[in-house]
């Protein structure tokens, strides 16, 4: 326990970056309470600067730094938030950052973290792999480096965000926070620890990346690694002083497949109109999947990071559209002969539904020299829009094949 950082770091930190990053809205949300079955309240980190809590711990570390450090610059590993709250702060601070990012950052959060002033080099797949050539820089140019999660300073940064919690909302019976390398929910369960010890502390990580989960045997399955919605917590494997943190201060992890946190970014923007990445969007998500656990209680979930390709977002909402049977994609097979297509679109269209894409095909998906498959995407008012043209379409004796998203 005497690696662990204490309440009295995290009042420092709030000290000393006060003024200089956003006390972000801590605010209950009537809407995902309804849906959630629980007391929802939601701390709008993204609504930070740089889009993320991240900026938090950086800049308490960069505080901390003595004048021959600043002197010779930082250096940091990132998949993005971070780069950027080290990028961000180190310019306001006149200090050099060089920031190492994997090669499969979203090119966001790549060109903000130039536009800070810092230099950026791409190395690697992975974080892992980028963390891998800091080393080099450290020795060749003498640069100090300011660590994502395993660092005191950076936990106590993060921990900040706990105090405006419980200064700005109701009393919560759990908190639920998003779980990479483990520094934000190091910090937030210290002070909750410290200040209101009965609080529930859950971390939640993705299906693909559940490597603090596995360490504390929370999680029994594999790692799946490859790409995930969620980059900002892809972890391969935490540090030994973060697991140490939440192996003593944290109550349980959980684990939620892909789906739910994509499900999660398109319910916050559709019903908070707030924006958010996988990670920022994880703890709503780690709620969706265990309704009975948080039923009927008072819940706080911070919003850590809003900084989303925005590619990717238009996958995600056309994804979750399909979720909700609001976006269908039909196959049909016509007779080869004049006016078949018309009678097909009409119908559609009689019952609401817009044609957005139409493939009409002959030759390699027809059953036979007469007629042709036509596959339709059709967009609907909702599931029951759907199930009418469905039935409507049956009727007319086209035998409709619903397929599935692939």
């Amino acid at each position: 326990m005497n690696d662990l950082i204490r309440i009295d770091d995290i009042e420092a930190a709030a000290a000393r970056i006060e003024g200089r990053v956003e006390r972000t809205p801590f605010l209950h949300s009537e809407t995902l309470s309804e849906i959630t079955g629980c007391r929802l309240w939601l701390k709008f980190e993204n609504l930070q600067f740089t889009g993320s809590f991240k900026q938090r711990g950086a800049l308490n570390k960069l505080l901390t730094l003595t004048d021959a450090e600043r002197a010779r610059g930082v250096v940091a590993a990132s998949a993005g938030n971070h780069a950027q709250g080290v990028a961000y702060h180190a310019a306001q601070l006149g200090i050099q950052a060089t920031i190492v990012m994997p090669t499969t950052t979203p090119s966001v959060k790549v060109s903000r973290t130039r536009a800070f002033g810092a230099e950026v080099l791409l190395a690697g797949a992975s974080y892992q792999e980028a963390a891998a050539a800091v080393p080099g820089l450290i020795a060749a140019r003498g640069l100090t480096l300011v660590h994502p999660y395993d660092d005191p300073a950076v936990i106590a940064g993060q921990g900040t965000i706990a105090l405006e919690m419980m200064a700005d909302g109701p009393a919560l019976e759990s908190v639920v926070v998003a779980v990479g390398g483990g520094g934000l929910i190091s910090g937030i369960a210290t002070a909750y620890r410290a200040r209101q010890p009965r609080v529930e502390i859950v971390g939640v990580q993705s299906e693909r990346y559940p490597a603090m989960a596995q360490a504390l045997g929370f999680w029994r399955g594999p790692m799946a690694g490859g790409a995930t919605v969620a980059e900002g917590i892809a972890v391969r494997e935490p540090a030994a002083r973060t697991r140490a943190h939440v192996g003593a201060r944290v109550d349980r992890l959980c684990v939620v497949p892909e789906a739910r946190i994509e499900e999660s970014i398109a319910l916050l923007l559709q019903v908070e109109k707030t924006l958010c990445e996988g990670a920022g969007a994880a703890g709503l998500a780690a709620v969706l999947a265990e309704p009975e656990r948080f039923r009927g209680r008072t819940v706080g979930l911070i919003l850590c990071g809003g900084n989303i390709d925005s590619r990717l977002l238009a996958t995600v909402l056309q994804r979750q559209l399909v979720r909700e049977g609001r976006l269908l994609r039909l196959a049909v097979e016509l007779p080869d002969q004049a006016g078949a297509l018309g009678l097909l679109c009409t119908a559609i269209g009689e019952l609401g539904g817009n044609i957005n894409s139409i493939v009409h095909d002959r030759l390699f998906l027809g059953q036979d020299a007469k007629s042709v498959r036509v596959e339709a995407e059709v967009e609907v008012a909702d599931r029951a829009a759907g199930a009418r043209i469905l039935e409507r379409l049956t009727g007319l004796g086209l035998h409709p094949t619903l397929l599935a998203p692939g």
